[in-house]
């Protein structure tokens, strides 16, 4: 695992800038880094040795003539088979790394090496012969890329971090992604909170050439249910193609541990890969956010050692800025300063460790895909009258029964966006003093809905979170905080093997009355026990919502939301009273108040001049 970064340009100084910009994701590749300046470009390397770790692996890696020039984050699972292939076609392979395989698949079959990888990567190649600039990223967005284009210069690289020391960079704060972000606690497009900073996008690739930029999609998830075999034919195929996609993770030449919390997506990882060490943290003793003692007993049942961390309150709240600044960009999901506390963990031990994302959107594993099925009578009546019925109880004070009636008057692609849904466009406007010309919720999942416009509601929902959530939320801070700590986090469930085979089982056994996974569950119960294999879903809970009960915290919100930078963006008095109605227990508002919390934290860190 590494991080890179480069500029096209002719800057006298290349040599200096390009240290400056790699020195800034040090933490991505601590083990040595590598550049190539020549006089239309500068690219720069930081490597976590896990392949071939002696230096014959350091890049940037050339050809057999070196007219090409390749900078590569990630692993590539099937890269000797593909070697062999190569070397059958008269190529030269100067090491044992998985990278050179990209720079010689790309010289032999051009954009078409993208389908034949199995693995997570973010890679470029300069081409010098052509000037022209090559660059990929996974099929699901394991691995980040982000791009600028700054006047005549073209910024690249693996955190947007290292483009703010580039002379040429324009810090300027994308308040269309603010909007967004208030909706969906990420930002949800290819645009980010740097004004003119993109990512790009899963199964996306690029070339730049001559001032020009020209991206393109090389590959989509595509779901065909077949029906035509029983529950226990596709048990069997998951129980297979999952053990195989665990072993081709495993491949390193240094020692591989697992995350695990209660859940079963984490214990199917850590059973079936056979690792020597798990991970995990919680918060006190509550068992609703303290899985230690689950993961303890389950890496007894598996024969292996877990090394565990209780996360202090004052441990939590006081590594929030440290972590906005990682992320590059705000994102609300509290879970992810816990991720960032097992990562720190693990890479006491490890440099590599397995974990369960991606399961719960390529299996149907949320609760929310329930949704459709339940109360099924309710769902006879007809949809002008459920219509109406939602629009009456949307006038009502919010609780259950009436949230149930506001919900299912509204068709799926209304009310479903994804895991979060923080601020309605009404709520958002309210509360925002700037104006934008962000989209609404609906225009930005229109694109994902319209292609499975004629699947089931469960695939439906499945679709939009790969490629909106999946993405946004989960990937994004995976990498960010796993290699904030320096350790290589891989996502067997995320392969294109696993995510084959998924796209063919009908719905009906993907997500039921009875439970979530449901097939997949009953694959787990092979390796897992069965209180584990059917234990309901938490991740890494957060007691966010007790926490801004008590003053302390409390004090520690409000004095960010009266903050000047708050008062630029947003009307404070909305603010406090969201503030003040969840303590009184009026109202849960945690999520939205840690939204907006979370976002003025990083504008501090990334925006200081501007906080007063």
């Amino acid at each position: 695992m590494c991080g890179f970064v480069g500029f096209t340009n002719t800057k006298n100084n290349s040599n200096k800038i390009i240290e400056e910009m790699m020195d800034k994701i040090k933490h991505r590749g601590p083990d040595s880094g590598g550049k190539y300046i020549d006089e239309n470009i500068a690219l720069g390397f930081r490597r976590l040795s896990i392949i071939d770790i002696s230096s014959s692996g350091d890049q940037p890696i050339f050809n057999e003539d070196k007219t090409k020039v390749l900078l590569f984050n990630g692993e590539i699972y099937n890269y000797q088979s593909i070697r062999g292939e190569l070397i059958k076609a008269g190529h030269t392979f100067r090491t044992n790394t998985d990278s050179e395989v990209l720079i010689h698949g790309y010289e032999e079959y051009g954009t078409g090496i993208l389908n034949k990888l199995r693995g997570m990567f973010a890679f470029v190649i300069w081409d010098t012969v052509k000037k022209e600039l090559f660059g990929a990223r996974d099929f699901f967005g394991i691995k980040p890329m982000y791009y600028a284009v700054m006047g005549d210069t073209f910024i690249f690289g693996s955190e947007i971090k290292a483009f703010l020391v580039h002379p040429d960079f324009r810090k300027e704060l994308n308040e269309t992604a603010l909007e967004n972000y208030l909706t969906f606690q990420y930002s949800p497009t290819e645009q980010t909170f740097f004004r003119n900073v993109f990512k790009l996008l899963p199964a996306h690739y690029f070339t730049y050439s001559d001032g020009k930029l020209s991206v393109s999609r090389y590959w989509d998830i595509e779901f065909k249910p077949d029906d035509s075999h029983d529950l226990d034919y596709w048990v069997d195929e998951i129980s297979d193609v999952f053990k195989n996609s665990v072993e081709a993770h495993k491949i390193s030449d240094v020692e591989v541990g697992s995350f695990l919390s209660s859940g079963v997506d984490s214990s199917y990882v850590a059973a079936v890969a056979n690792v020597d060490k798990t991970f995990t943290v919680g918060f006190g003793e509550d068992e609703k956010y303290n899985e230690i003692g689950w993961a303890k007993e389950f890496s007894k049942y598996i024969h292996k050692e877990n090394i565990s961390k209780v996360i202090s309150p004052a441990e939590y709240w006081d590594s929030i800025e440290k972590i906005q600044y990682h992320m590059d960009e705000p994102l609300a999901d509290p879970s992810c300063i816990a991720l960032y506390f097992v990562c720190k963990k693990a890479s006491e031990y490890v440099k590599v460790v397995l974990s369960g994302e991606g399961a719960d959107e390529i299996f149907g594993g949320y609760n929310i895909y329930k949704e459709p099925m339940s109360v099924p009578a309710y769902n006879a009546i007809p949809r002008p009258i459920r219509r109406a019925i939602g629009a009456a109880a949307s006038k009502l004070p919010a609780k259950r029964g009436v949230n149930f009636l506001v919900r299912r008057g509204k068709d799926l692609e209304e009310r479903f966006i994804g895991n979060a849904y923080m601020f309605s466009e009404k709520e958002r406007k309210a509360l925002l003093k700037i104006k934008t010309d962000a989209s609404d919720a609906m225009e930005i999942t229109k694109p994902f809905y319209d292609k499975v416009k004629d699947a089931d509601p469960v695939t439906k929902m499945q679709y939009l979170d790969l490629h909106l959530w999946m993405t946004g939320d989960i990937l994004l801070k995976a990498d960010k905080m796993s290699m904030a700590n320096s350790l290589e986090l891989r996502v067997p469930f995320l392969d294109k093997e696993v995510m084959t085979l998924a796209e063919k089982i009908p719905a009906k056994y993907r997500v039921t009355d009875e439970n979530t996974k449901f097939a997949m569950r009953k694959a787990a119960l092979r390796s897992a026990p069965p209180q584990t294999a059917n234990k309901k879903k938490l991740g890494f809970p957060v007691p966010i919502r007790v926490w801004l009960k008590e003053d302390k915290y409390y004090n520690i919100i409000k004095d960010r939301f009266t903050s000047p930078a708050a008062q630029h963006f947003f009307n404070t008095d909305l603010l406090i009273k969201l503030l003040d109605d969840h303590r009184s227990g009026k109202a849960d508002n945690s999520r939205k108040i840690w939204t907006v919390f979370i976002f003025l934290v990083w504008y501090k860190v990334y925006f200081p001049e501007l906080c007063g």
